[in-house]
């Protein structure tokens, strides 16, 4: 049984019921001084918190998407996704599954389009990773058949899973509803981990001698798309969103690559990477490296991008609240650089944050993008 299966927590919440109603029914026999009493009383203690922790714990990662597996929980996720071999003839893109948009309604494609589970191996950098598809309706209509479509390329959390996204933050349902009611336009979604090469979180980086993410986003996953389905290729077609970490790397890959995506949101998003247990050293001490992932040195020293960015917040439970406002002053003085934002009054960094926040950020880079 997977770690986020509902079958485990079931379990786990039922053990912790059963060990409550135990150690209340098997108290008064244990009353008794003498080891056998006290060590009983004790291992009944113990089981029932660890069982309540197990419980809680496993009903906050269905929550918020933490960790995907048991071997991702313990650290024994070791596959680095970068190399892979394929026979001559082999797409960047395979297809591996579809279904039909979670509470969207709509059993035809025509009529509530779809999302397909694929496989992306990266041209250039051998990076492979699994990502979700999200497809409109209109994607699938007679009348629509010689369009192409722009795309948003939809980026979790660290350590985050690309099913969240689906699951929990709605974003295939949302992008449907808001089509429907004519408040957006429809839109392809490309929705995957910034997290490439797991467990490290590479931070969007071309890490020297390592993964080289940050040219996996800008050059192969649109290459990828573009061959397969039938994305705008002129200027403006693509966009990227993100949250936390998929937020901080949304904003520099716009930044840094204008040209390919026309516009960048972050969600909640932070402005340098940062460098922990889980990134190692992305840089290996090159300095130039080092200040291009440093959005605020970007804004300083290097000229401003031909972009849109959105940026969000909130002035109660979000700690990047005064680099928020700060960073949006610092766009506004380019001159060149176009800032949007959404400033909530209080909300913290979680899903259901972002569920409020992503109807808006799905209008606006709709807004932005050019399809045919």
């Amino acid at each position: 049984m997977g770690l986020t299966s509902n079958m485990v927590l079931t379990l786990a919440v039922l053990s912790a019921v059963l060990l409550f109603a135990g150690t209340v029914w098997l108290w008064p026999r244990l009353a008794r001084r003498g080891w056998r009493s006290v060590g009983g009383r004790v291992g009944l203690l113990l089981a029932t918190q660890v069982a309540l922790f197990a419980a809680v714990g496993l009903a906050a990662n269905q929550a918020f998407g933490f960790y995907a597996s048991w071997a991702d929980l313990f650290g024994q996720e070791k596959d680095q996704g970068v190399v892979v071999d394929h026979m001559p003839g082999d797409g960047p893109l395979e297809v591996v599954g579809t279904g039909r948009v979670p509470g969207a309604g709509g059993v035809r494609p025509r009529s509530g389009g779809r999302i397909q589970q694929v496989d992306i191996v990266g041209r250039t950098t051998r990076i492979a990773t699994p990502a979700y598809v999200y497809l409109p309706p209109e994607y699938f209509q007679p009348r629509y058949r010689t369009r192409t479509f722009p795309a948003a390329v939809v980026l979790t959390g660290y350590p985050g899973t690309a099913s969240a996204l689906v699951e929990k933050l709605h974003y295939p349902r949302t992008a449907l509803e808001l089509a429907r009611a004519g408040r957006a336009r429809p839109m392809i979604l490309v929705m995957l981990r910034p997290t490439v090469a797991p467990p490290r979180d590479t931070e969007c980086v071309d890490i020297p001698g390592g993964p080289q993410t940050e040219s996996f986003f800008a050059r192969d996953l649109p290459d990828a798309l573009r061959a397969h389905y039938r994305v705008s290729e002129k200027r403006g077609g693509l966009g990227i969103i993100g949250n936390s970490t998929g937020g901080y790397c949304a904003l520099k890959i716009a930044m840094h690559h204008p040209d390919v995506y026309a516009a960048g949101a972050g969600l909640s998003a932070y402005y340098k990477a940062p460098i922990d247990a889980t990134t190692g050293d992305l840089f290996q001490g090159d300095k130039g490296l080092r200040n291009r992932a440093d959005l605020w040195w970007c804004l300083r020293h290097e000229p401003a991008p031909d972009t849109s960015l959105l940026v969000t917040s909130s002035r109660s439970g979000e700690s990047n609240h005064k680099d928020t406002l700060r960073f949006i002053e610092r766009v506004r003085a380019t001159g060149r650089t176009r800032i949007s934002s959404i400033i909530l009054e209080s909300g913290g960094h979680n899903f259901n944050t972002w569920r409020r926040e992503i109807p808006a950020t799905l209008e606006w880079i709709g807004e932005r993008l050019n399809g045919r």
